[in-house]
């Protein structure tokens, strides 16, 4: 009788957070900065006020750090009975890192935690929109470069006809109607004409630069005043809810668009991991002869769900304009598509976990801002390399071992 050979697991995940766990104890710990860090649990305009936590900043690194190497030995522990790192042990390992390095930014002043954390939710809003784009396409087996040009054609749309309507509504549905659209000529292209699927994504994002520069150029600049003014949303209050100390200010004081972003992924998880329709969806990206087999029909599937999730990309772009940045600007999407594709695949093409990586990034770019404002000190590059570098440790130590779904970028013809 032949059994298949169990895969190793290997130890290269509890490498990794130990080192990472003892550099965090020598150089915020040991050889950290003296003095006390302040954390802020409530605003000043807040209903509840919460004391602030005082902590020394030495004390918190070594703390930090001692609590990581725990986390590794755990990690080791999982390792030696051959099982890979559950994923929460990743997540509090990482939030433990975030603590001790804000501690170590901000010695001898305060960290705004709800501040912090709020603008780093609606920063990483655009990000896990085009990531749930690239899950929705990649996990019916279309390659999806184009999440860029997505991105970059909802926020235009959005700002120029919300601006001409003086409807943030009729904006929306613009921005998601136009990247649908631009979705659909990939769809077309990958599955009809079975084109190289990257190659129409990379086209896509060029042309799509090309046509909104020049519109830029010779036309929103000429009249900005009637076509690309649009404001942004309204912040909304959930009543109750956005008085919760911490996250009430985070998660139920924000505008439509962070509320809809919070909905999508947990819908998107349910919809691909708990009903038929996902289950059919993931079926083609896997194996698009056995479901065809089965009567699925992998042309019709790939094409609307690469389509939708175009849409959804759309609406991320909306929230680059009328979600917080107001006007649209040359190229103002600034990668925002390519890091989107970056968390998809740490996120292992899961909508949550992509998204809990996209927060990463949010929290990067408040990160440089802040840490700008209380460590004037240390260089901003520095501070924006950060998530980066983190990233890919992440993908190195952590994700290295993840499988793309299997039919991926291969084009199928029936029969």
């Amino acid at each position: 009788m032949n059994l298949a050979k169990e895969e190793k697991v290997g130890y290269k995940a509890p490498s990794v957070m130990g080192a990472l766990g003892l550099l965090v104890l020598y150089f915020f710990g040991i050889a950290g900065r003296p003095g006390e860090v302040a954390f802020e649990l409530s605003r000043r305009q807040d209903a509840v006020q919460l004391p602030s936590i005082n902590v020394d900043a030495m004390l918190l690194g070594t703390v930090s750090g001692a609590l990581m190497l725990l986390l590794s030995g755990l990690s080791i522990f999982y390792s030696v009975r051959n099982h890979k790192t559950p994923i929460w042990v990743s997540i509090v390992f990482g939030f433990i890192g975030v603590v001790a390095l804000l501690g170590w930014l901000a010695t001898g002043n305060a960290v705004p935690v709800a501040f912090i954390a709020g603008t780093a939710l609606v920063l990483a809003v655009p990000i896990i929109l085009g990531a749930m784009a690239g899950v929705m396409s990649e996990r019916v087996g279309i390659t999806n470069i184009a999440i860029e040009g997505q991105l970059l054609t909802g926020a235009f749309m959005a700002a120029v006809v919300s601006t001409i309507t003086k409807s943030y509504t009729l904006g929306i549905i613009a921005a998601m109607v136009a990247a649908a659209l631009l979705s659909m000529v990939l769809a077309v292209f990958a599955i009809k004409y079975l084109a190289q699927q990257i190659i129409v994504g990379v086209v896509l994002n060029v042309l799509v630069i090309g046509i909104t520069n020049f519109l830029y150029q010779q036309w929103l600049t000429e009249d900005s005043e009637n076509v690309n003014f649009p404001g942004t949303l309204d912040i909304i209050k959930i009543p109750l809810l956005s008085d919760v100390p911490v996250l009430g200010p985070v998660l139920f004081e924000n505008r439509l668009t962070v509320y809809v972003a919070l909905l999508i992924v947990p819908l998107l998880w349910f919809v691909m991991f708990k009903t038929k329709l996902g289950l059919r969806a993931r079926a083609v990206g896997e194996h698009p002869l056995a479901a065809d087999t089965v009567g699925v029909n992998v042309g019709r599937t790939r094409f609307w769900w690469v389509t939708l999730g175009g849409a959804i990309a759309g609406f991320g772009g909306a929230a680059l304009t009328i979600g917080g940045g107001g006007a649209f600007g040359r190229e103002m999407s600034g990668g925002v598509g390519f890091i989107a594709l970056a968390v998809m695949i740490l996120g292992r093409w899961h909508p949550i976990y992509a998204s809990l990586a996209a927060l990463l990034f949010g929290f990067s770019i408040i990160l440089r801002v802040w840490a700008n404002q209380v460590s004037p000190g240390i260089p901003s590059d520095f501070i924006t390399m950060v998530p980066y570098v983190v990233t890919i440790i992440a993908v190195v130590g952590f994700v290295g071992r993840s499988r793309p779904p299997k039919a991926l970028a291969q084009p199928y013809t029936k029969g």
